[in-house]
């Protein structure tokens, strides 16, 4: 794991005149100090590659199956709750047991079958190779994490802390940017989804954790609603907002560790997609840092 060195929080930066928080060239010199350093952290955690974190999770997740959308609808309708679904042997490798009594969750698996190719086609083509074909389907059944006990599966670290008044300042922002707050289970497995003018959030975060996902998802109301964003390719967007959400988090005094950066690495980023996005990384993350400056008496 990494350890992220020391930088500058935002309770230590100067106070800007509020006339000019949205001038890039006007930001205090604090913040712009705290967003370099952030940024520069978070560079090198993306250089060092997978944390331990992220490859105990990638190799944990390998072993869940992609399902067909009839057999998504399957397992909805029968277990609307299910949010994590595997075989038993996929359950035992990852040291769980499916509990007693537990009923399983009907699905339908392909019965794949080979068709060998023929003696005279095999004289004429020899680079021919018999051919796996769908012969039909059986019943097959899984189970929902939820059904089983045993060993944890590896999770990906949250961030920690608590960022008090500024959350209910980031708030505030939004208000002003016109933008609606809306707190909703129907996201889930999503903490935060940018709409455009709406932010969906799912309750029940950490305090740190919604904050993070309040700052990524203002993020891509910043930057990648407007018609000259909107053709970048989903590793950018999402590498953006997420570098964003790292830098004020960090300039707050939350704990991020490595978060952000398996974030990043999980949706295809890396370093080299974060430095050709510096410039509005820092603008954006210098404007939101900004709005969360307390107010002053002139």
């Amino acid at each position: 794991m990494n350890t992220a060195p020391a930088t500058t929080t935002l309770d230590s930066l100067s106070t800007p005149n509020p006339k000019q928080t949205q001038q890039k060239s006007d930001r205090p010199k604090g913040i712009k100090e705290a967003i370099a350093a952030n940024v520069k952290c978070l560079i090198e955690q993306l250089e060092a590659g997978h944390s331990d974190a992220l490859t105990a999770y990638l190799n944990a997740m390998s072993r869940f199956h992609n399902y067909s959308f009839g057999n998504v609808l399957e397992i909805a309708w029968q277990r609307p709750t299910a949010t994590r679904v595997a075989g038993l042997y996929a359950w035992n490798q990852l040291g769980r047991k499916v509990k007693k009594g537990e009923k399983g969750i009907r699905i339908l698996a392909p019965i794949i079958g080979i068709k060998r190719k023929k003696d005279e086609e095999t004289e004429k083509d020899i680079t021919r190779q018999n051919t796996r074909v769908l012969v039909g389907f059986r019943n097959a059944y899984v189970f929902d994490v939820s059904q089983t006990e045993g060993a944890e599966l590896p999770a990906l670290r949250e961030m920690s802390g608590d960022a008090g008044e500024n959350r209910d300042r980031l708030v505030f922002f939004m208000e002003q940017q016109g933008i609606e707050l809306v707190f909703t289970e129907n996201i889930r497995p999503a903490l935060g989804i940018s709409y455009g003018g709406r932010i969906d959030i799912l309750p029940g975060q950490s305090k740190a954790e919604e904050f993070a996902t309040l700052v990524h998802e203002v993020a891509h109301e910043l930057l990648h609603k407007a018609e000259s964003r909107t053709t970048t390719t989903k590793a950018v967007r999402e590498t953006e907002a997420e570098a964003i959400a790292f830098v004020v988090g960090k300039a707050v005094g939350l704990d991020t560790g490595t978060s952000s950066a398996d974030y990043i690495h999980l949706h295809h980023g890396n370093a080299s997609l974060l430095a050709e996005s510096l410039e509005v990384i820092q603008q954006n993350s210098g404007i939101i840092l900004a709005a969360l400056q307390p107010p002053t008496e002139e």
